[in-house]
């Protein structure tokens, strides 16, 4: 839908302003010089204010917004039934069996039943590392020390992938100031050029208010929704994080498998969200 709301956008400021009998070439001549000014500042701004990696976080964040979160139905089957198996093959065959599959992942049959897995490095390490303290104390932990390890884990992570989107957010909160500066330095042009004819003038004072009209759209048009939209995302994604919790800890408990599959299911979004027979039908063909 990015897409769709971009062009709508679009429609509704720039269309709307066309059919009211707008013309839109000052706008046009003046935009290449407001946006490197306005655009320039902002991400000048960024690279003060922000890390490298957040930066870069930050503008793929953009294309993410538009993309959407990279799990779907199937990718939470998946890791389910993944987990799933894995911690089956702890109960009967111990923590030893188990110590291939997670040192070698990309060799596992259990990894290789669901692929896309084997590149989700975060959801992976989670899984593999925990994995990793049962198979280190041959499975005597406590199932609580565990989960508050994980829940570390899961807190740190979720709080690193947040930072584009803040990120995002201080750019839209810059952009409007930026645009003000843009206006001002076109007014400090205009003054020094207050003895041309009133079109002369005309034109110069277009085109300072262009750089306030650009740094109000950029703002509050594109990058302060992509940034609410890229937080949604990263909370969304989130939900496999808690999924992997769920399954693990509640087997270590020694809960019931029905019980097990339903505290992972409700950790996923209802578009998402499997139905209990489809996880249940599922795990017993595996």
């Amino acid at each position: 839908m990015g897409f769709v709301g971009i062009g709508l956008l679009f429609f509704f400021i720039f269309g709307v302003f066309v059919l009211h009998g707008g013309d839109l070439e000052p706008i046009i001549h003046a935009a290449p010089s407001e946006l490197a000014t306005i655009g320039g500042a902002a991400v000048s701004a960024m690279l003060i204010g922000q890390s490298m990696d957040t930066v870069k976080g930050a503008f793929a964040g953009m294309g993410k917004s538009l993309k959407g979160p990279k799990y779907k139905k199937e990718d939470f089957m998946g890791v389910i039934f993944v987990v799933s198996k894995i911690m089956k093959t702890l109960k009967s065959e111990g923590a030893v069996a188990l110590e291939a599959h997670i040192e070698n992942p990309e060799s596992s049959a259990i990894f290789a039943e669901h692929p896309p897995l084997l590149a989700d490095h975060g959801v992976l390490d989670l899984i593999c590392n925990t994995m990793r303290l049962l198979v280190v104390s041959s499975g005597n932990l406590s199932p609580y020390a565990v989960e508050d390890v994980m829940t570390a884990s899961i807190k740190l992570h979720h709080h690193n992938e947040l930072k584009p989107a803040a990120a995002l957010a201080g750019m839209a909160g810059a952009l409007p100031a930026l645009g003000i500066v843009a206006c001002v330095l076109g007014v400090v042009k205009t003054m020094g050029a207050i003895d041309q004819p009133p079109p002369v003038l005309g034109a110069l004072i277009g085109s300072a208010l262009v750089g306030t009209f650009m740094g109000v759209f950029l703002a509050y048009g594109l990058v302060e929704p992509m940034g609410m939209r890229l937080q949604q995302i990263v909370d969304e994604e989130g939900e496999m994080y808690k999924v992997v919790q769920q399954i693990l800890i509640g087997t270590m408990h020694g809960h019931p498998v029905p019980l097990v599959i339903e505290a992972a299911r409700v950790c996923i979004s209802h578009h998402n969200q499997p139905t209990f027979g489809e996880i249940f039908d599922g795990l017993r063909g595996k």
